[in-house]
């Protein structure tokens, strides 16, 4: 049995006008892993997602999940998208329902299952993300973080082993990213591999294990957050910022302190000035 729960071998997509969006992108995704793909806007990130559970299927090359290529029909379709959820970026492309329950009983209801397990995963679901008590709320009433969670809970009734979301936290303030976040942990810790686009550096550098960077359609950079984040070229090359934390430690190694800028967290940032002025 494999532990590559989703891979992608020469994957490449190209639009009708001619646009090229993605070119012989190879990723693989173990199973339990925690996992970002950072790239400027029209990098492709979002094409490469739709991908992942074939709401959009490759020019060349191919997807697989649990070693299993992707076949472009209905009913196989249905069991790779249980294993494989999406959450998009903007809520409003999957909540449409007239009740927050309706919405996340959608997805549970598709696969034929019985009334009392349904119901049984709406409340399971909006309990783990924290939404109990709004079942019966409009989904458009909701604050942006609301809906995000309504969002996740949809994917979480379906049970997937994968769970993809497209800039989770996209829009959100510094409690509905805390609160998001600690949704990704708790399911990665129930087994669940978790992959996320994010432009949020910071948010990135306190979640992800292994970071892909996706430039022009292609993957440029592969490697754990320390790796990525201390390499100040490919950062620039991919128009990305570097955390607070690694700026600080270059400007220190500029000023003649000698410390290590592959430290990420601030408090390895912290050891890493304390020990450089031997305090």
């Amino acid at each position: 049995m494999t532990d590559i729960h989703l891979e992608t071998k020469n994957l490449s997509f190209t639009y009708h006008d001619g646009t090229q969006a993605l070119k012989n992108v190879n990723i693989q995704i173990k199973k339990g892993e925690k996992i970002a793909i950072m790239g400027p806007n029209g990098a492709g990130k979002s094409t490469l997602f739709s991908h992942f559970n074939g709401l959009t299927e490759p020019t060349s090359g191919h997807v697989e999940v649990d070693g299993d290529e992707l076949i472009y029909e209905r009913d196989e379709l249905l069991k790779v998208r249980q294993k494989v959820g999406i959450v998009f970026q903007d809520p409003n492309d999957q909540l449409f329902a007239p009740t927050v329950k309706e919405d996340v009983a959608f997805g549970p209801m598709n696969l034929g299952l019985e009334y009392d397990e349904v119901k049984a995963r709406i409340t399971e679901a909006l309990e783990m993300v924290g939404m109990t008590g709004f079942e019966d709320k409009t989904p458009h009433h909701l604050s942006g973080g609301q809906q995000k969670r309504v969002a996740i809970a949809g994917i979480i009734a379906m049970r997937p082993e994968i769970m993809i979301l497209d800039e989770p936290t996209a829009g959100l303030d510094p409690e509905g990213v805390d609160k998001v976040l600690a949704i990704l942990n708790k399911l990665n810790e129930e087994g669940i591999s978790i992959v996320i686009s994010s432009h949020d550096i910071e948010m990135v550098n306190q979640f992800a294990e292994k970071i892909f960077v996706l430039y022009n359609g292609e993957i440029i950079a592969e490697g754990d957050k320390h790796q990525i984040f201390s390499d100040k070229e490919l950062l620039k090359k991919a128009h990305l910022k570097a955390p607070i934390t690694t700026e600080i430690l270059y400007k220190l190694k500029e000023n003649g302190l000698n410390v290590d800028t592959e430290k990420i967290s601030v408090d390895e940032t912290v050891n890493e000035i304390l020990n450089a002025k031997n305090i």
